[in-house]
């Protein structure tokens, strides 16, 4: 598509491609007037706009890609491999929120996009599709154009995207960057009405983009495992590699490096989660207080220590666990601190989603029930004061959830009074209280 400022047939002169400049400066000026308070970050991506002589009131978001050339080019685009990721937290609750989610590459072209078709079907009015260049270079002021430009995410509503024709939208937009050199590789998006510009969204994309870059950070280390080990005599270059332990809904936790995995028994899985929760350390006798159930495990622990000692050493020797205090070699990502990493950043639905049930249910080790209670808990109570009503619902379906009546009770409270789900609601209510009767009678 050509440029519309070059291809107007009485545009034959440079005064008259300033004068036209002027007009759309003007143009912008007043549709800024109309926005009380803009920001600066608007006003910049606006002048950014403007030298670059986009018109303002002429959609010009170009066809990049066709068919052939687009279905080619996602088969090798890294994000492919995130998209499942991106589904599960965003996709499939966008159906039900009326928002477009979009995927587009570093240079501002959709390569996805899903969500509400009756949304998706407008959104082909401003060339909003799979294919489209929607950088900030072609059509100005928008949320996944302006992100990449920013290398920051970025909430842009209504009036305040450059082009006239997206006034009726609202979008929020974060870069997606290669977990191993740091560039950026993408772009993901929310596009609708001002729920695209709610309060938890930008969080939400945030977690999701984390969530994305760890999760092809774990297939790039996986990669590197599989392949064959050089021959060459030079010592192969060390990689740093994240070191989890997942804790969440199992007895019996793993310790995972490098597309590797252990299985832990379980009081070394209990000692190792209470030294992740606690990396500064624990004397002996408080970790013996925390792994057993009564007093007088000191030397029992001391035994223990010593076989974890050459679990771990062989495993991941940089992680074996030191003395005076007990603490771990080097940090250790606990899944149930991931948890309530999000949940402090709001991304409640993405929290909900991690949380694979309590921390090492079977345990009776006074710290592990502490740490359980503490997450399940924290979870529980930012859900019932925050989350969405569908994320609500989610958790209530949960096994720890199921008998909840305040659970349920505010989900109905939250649904619309003409929502088909009020009635399964209701009914999961009548049965919570007359087992809790029957037990109580």
């Amino acid at each position: 598509m050509r440029n519309p400022w070059l291809a107007a047939p009485f545009v034959d002169s440079v005064s008259e491609l300033s004068k036209r400049l002027a007009l759309a400066h003007d143009r912008v000026i007043s549709d800024r007037q109309q926005v009380r308070g803009v920001r600066q970050v608007v006003q910049e991506s606006w002048e950014r706009s403007l030298r670059l002589r986009l018109d303002p009131a002429t959609a010009n978001p170009e066809l990049a890609l066709d068919d052939d050339d687009l279905r080619e080019y996602r088969k090798s685009h890294p994000l492919s491999f995130a998209l499942p990721v991106v589904h599960k937290l965003l996709t499939r609750h966008a159906f039900d929120s009326g928002l477009i989610v979009a995927v587009g590459d570093e240079s501002g072209r959709l390569l996805w996009i899903d969500g509400d078709r009756a949304l998706r079907r407008r959104a082909e009015g401003m060339l909003f599709v799979e294919g489209a260049d929607w950088s900030e270079g072609r059509v100005g002021t928008s949320a996944p154009g302006t992100a990449l430009a920013l290398d920051h995410g970025i909430q842009i509503q209504r009036a305040e995207h450059f082009n006239r024709i997206v006034h009726p939208w609202s979008c929020t937009a974060v870069p997606v960057h290669d977990p191993e050199t740091g560039g950026v590789i993408g772009v993901i998006d929310i596009t609708g009405s001002d729920e695209a510009v709610a309060p938890h969204t930008l969080p939400l994309i945030e977690a999701t983009v984390a969530a994305v870059e760890a999760e092809l950070r774990i297939r790039r280390l996986d990669d590197l495992s599989r392949r064959p080990a050089p021959r060459s005599s030079s010592r192969p270059r060390s990689l740093p590699l994240d070191l989890v332990l997942n804790s969440l809904g199992r007895d019996h936790a793993t310790l995972e490096v490098g597309g590797r995995s252990l299985e832990l028994s379980r009081r070394h899985a209990e000692i190792l989660t209470l030294l992740a929760w606690h990396p500064d350390g624990l004397a002996a006798d408080q970790l013996a207080d925390l792994v057993y159930e009564s007093d007088g495990y000191r030397d029992t622990l001391r035994a223990e220590m010593v076989r974890l000692r050459k679990v771990v050493e062989a495993f991941a020797p940089e992680l074996t666990p030191t003395s005076r205090p007990y603490r771990l070699g080097r940090p250790l990502d606990l899944d149930a601190n991931r948890v309530l990493a999000f949940l402090e950043k709001g991304a409640h639905r993405v929290a909900l989603a991690a949380y694979r049930g309590p921390v090492l249910p079977g345990s009776v080790s006074p710290g592990i029930e502490e740490i359980r209670h503490e997450v399940s808990s924290r979870l529980r109570a930012a859900l019932l004061a925050y989350a969405a009503v569908d994320t609500l619902l989610s958790y209530a379906r949960t096994d720890e959830a199921a008998y909840d009546s305040e659970v349920w009770k505010t989900c109905l409270m939250l649904l619309p009074a003409r929502s088909p789900k009020r009635a399964g609601v209701v009914s999961r209510i009548e049965h919570i209280e007359a087992e809790l009767g029957t037990l109580h009678g």
